[in-house]
């Protein structure tokens, strides 16, 4: 039955269209964020800071753990179980308990334009993932990445351009420059 509900909305673009800009009108209402873009699209539970920041046409998937100060771009996608964390707890005062010690200045995290985040990828706090940039599942970045960069591992080291030629990222720089359009979504395999 719902298998069908489904099936039939998504074959209606224009209804499709309408239940999807509700559904993402509700999560940002639940989630009380006041900075993100009503095309944002939160899939299921998520523990989400309120002072989240994201723009147009963001994907954040279910189980991600978006801490504080953290700013995505337009057309982000983050996989499940992505976390933004680090940077909470002082460690520095002898004798004085981690516990007890009080937190410091949390440092801003900016995920630039284009940027897909896979699955259960942990990215500490204060880093900035250029645009156009991919980060592979399971990955652990503890520093900046740069724009069009392909990073993985533990800790996330590059792996390879995106694009191979200069002509190709020039063409992306454009695209990312004009006003963000919706297109069409790719559909989940599962």
């Amino acid at each position: 039955m719902l298998a069908r509900l489904r099936q039939i909305l998504r074959s209606n673009r224009i209804l499709y269209r309408s239940f999807r800009q509700l559904r993402n009108r509700f999560q940002i209402w639940r989630y009380g964020l006041k900075n993100v873009h009503a095309t944002t699209l939160i899939q299921g539970a998520s523990h989400v800071s309120r002072d989240l920041v994201a723009h147009e046409y963001c994907f954040i998937s279910e189980g991600c753990w978006i801490g504080t100060k953290v700013v995505l771009g337009k057309y982000v996608m983050l996989g499940p179980r992505v976390a933004f964390v680090g940077g909470a707890h002082r460690y520095d005062r002898a004798g004085v308990p981690i516990i007890f010690s009080g937190r410091p200045e949390y440092p801003p995290t900016v995920v630039e334009a284009d940027v897909w985040v896979g699955y259960g990828a942990i990215i500490m706090a204060g880093v900035r993932i250029g645009r156009g940039a991919i980060v592979a599942a399971g990955a652990v970045v503890t520093k900046d990445i740069p724009p069009y960069e392909l990073w993985g591992g533990i800790p996330a080291g590059k792996i390879r351009e995106r694009f191979s030629t200069e002509q190709q990222r020039q063409a992306h720089d454009l695209m990312l420059g004009r006003q963000a359009e919706e297109g069409t979504y790719a559909e989940f395999l599962y």
